[in-house]
Parts: C-alpha cells; structure tokens; sequence
C-alpha cells in the first residue's frame, strides 16, 4: 500500500483479476443450475436455467379445461414468476460474493 493508505495499481490489477475469476465461476454455476417454478400444486411447471433461459414447461392434463383456458394460463404465468425469482434468489446468491456486493446489470 502506498502512503496515504492508497493501494497500488498492482494490488488492484490482483483485485480485479480475482473479481473477473469469481465472476466467471459464478457465470458457469449459474449456467449448469436449473431452477423449477411450479403453480397449482404442481399442474404447471416451468423450468429455467440460473442464466434465465427457459428450458421447459410442464402441464398437467388435469389443468387443461376448454371452459376455462384463463385459469391455465394464469397458472402458467404463476409458474413462469416463481422460476423467475429462484433463479433472482440464486443470481444474487453466486453473483453477490464474486462482485463484493456491486449490483451488475444483466447478472
């Protein structure tokens, strides 16, 4: 550290480099998750990689009433937000250590 209590640029070049490591770590878990929101009990699952790409949604057949198609879809809604926020939940918990807490768009 320099005088002043400054540290040198070769001290935050490390930092830096060891950000962009954990960075790149926590991009490949989150890559490699899959994440599952459900609604109705279980009639509607959506399944959602920890980068936020959807893989798959799942309905029940029991879900599926031609009479009343805006319940359907109200659950697949639901299903698509709670996936949504697991994988929120697992962004911030493998992003938050590797940025010291920065908030990064898109991450």
């Amino acid at each position: 550290m320099r005088p002043g209590g400054q540290p040198n640029m070769q001290q935050i070049m490390k930092q830096a480099q060891k950000m962009q490591q954990q960075v790149a770590q926590a991009q490949a878990e989150l890559a490699a998750a899959e994440l599952t929101g459900t609604a109705g009990g279980g009639l509607v699952t959506v399944t959602v990689t920890g980068l936020g790409e959807y893989k798959s949604v799942k309905i029940d057949p029991k879900a599926v009433d031609p009479e009343d198609v805006e319940t359907l879809e109200d659950l697949v809604l639901a299903a698509i937000h709670n996936a949504a926020e697991a994988q929120r939940e697992l962004t911030e918990e493998k992003m938050g250590p590797a940025t010291g807490g920065l908030s990064l768009p898109g991450f």
